[in-house]
């Protein structure tokens, strides 16, 4: 299956969005490494690894430090979306300065069979707030806002995932059903796409993929923008075919995936994040008639709560 570039999605070039701050310089690092070469891998593993002494470093020292070339520095700084190496440097500058600050992200640690149960909690601890941390500092703040200001007057949202995705996806339309906004889920991808078909304008359909690459996913999600819908991409991978149909892109952490927690576990914690922010911007835009539709629901619901009758 191919796909085609859409005309209006930019990559993080000098024209693209702005550059990452200081402190989200090693989430930036972690969500786009995987899609990089290998050369270019070790210069963002030195830059994030080591950010007070690559600071101190010419292109052409920093080349030499990871056995690279000077172009291959270029365009790493630009893939990590800096205009060129000068602003990676004063980003490197301020970062290495937060670190002597004490303010430095935690390092977390891979989970090993024979932990102590005490060690996998603290473990997966350090990592769903790492997770979160890299998911926070990674998102667009006005690709967000779009999203919700489309999802806030949509007639109709419609939302794609498969598996775990899939699971964050039911998350989303169970929130947003209880403050009185029509929308599905599917996991069934055939049910997806004959769903999407039925999407105008006005429409939003939004696509839940930690790998950017799943047809089941994009598949829908093509033809709800070949229908005119409004489309958002919730990935960890924004340079993924995916965003190929995607209006507004919304970054999540990549994760650390290891052999006992997989990337479904490792990725659903920065798309849960992204949910409750789309939720809560929805529900802050639709005040008037989101409350009164909670308020409905809880009260609905009210008398399943009620404690059991002790046994005479």
């Amino acid at each position: 299956m191919s796909y085609s570039v859409k005309e209006t999605f930019t990559p993080d070039t000098p024209t693209g969005p702005a550059p990452p701050a200081p402190a989200a310089l090693a989430a930036k690092v972690r969500t786009v490494a995987p899609s990089m070469t290998r050369s270019m891998q070790r210069v963002a593993e030195a830059v994030a690894g080591d950010p007070a002494g690559c600071a101190a470093l010419t292109v052409t020292g920093l080349a030499e430090r990871t056995g690279t070339s000077e172009a291959t520095v270029v365009r790493t700084a630009r893939l990590l979306g800096y205009p060129g190496y000068r602003d990676l440097r004063l980003a490197l500058a301020a970062a290495a300065a937060q670190q002597e600050a004490g303010r430095a992200p935690s390092v977390t640690a891979d989970i090993a069979v024979d932990d102590s149960m005490a060690d996998v909690i603290a473990k997966l601890a350090r990592d769903e707030q790492q997770a979160l941390a890299d998911t926070a500092a990674g998102l667009d703040p006005v690709q967000v806002e779009a999203a919700i200001a489309a999802m806030a007057s949509a007639r109709r949202i419609d939302v794609y995932g498969i598996g775990a995705s899939n699971l964050v996806g039911q998350d989303l339309v169970q929130k947003l059903l209880r403050i009185g906004v029509v929308a599905h889920a599917s996991p069934d991808p055939h049910l997806a796409v004959t769903n999407a078909v039925q999407l105008r304008a006005g429409d939003v359909a939004i696509a839940i993929t930690h790998s950017g690459r799943t047809v089941d996913v994009i598949e829908p999600l093509r033809v709800a923008f070949d229908h005119g819908a409004t489309t958002v991409a919730v990935t960890g991978r924004p340079d993924g075919p995916v965003a190929s149909y995607a209006d507004h892109i919304l970054t999540t952490s990549t994760g650390r995936e290891s052999e006992l927690r997989p990337a479904a576990m490792s990725s659903r914690t920065g798309q849960l994040l992204v949910v409750d922010c789309l939720f809560i911007g929805v529900a802050q835009r639709t005040y008037e008639r989101a409350a009164p539709a909670l308020a409905a629901s809880y009260e609905a619901l009210a008398h399943r709560h009620s404690p059991l009758r002790p046994r005479s």
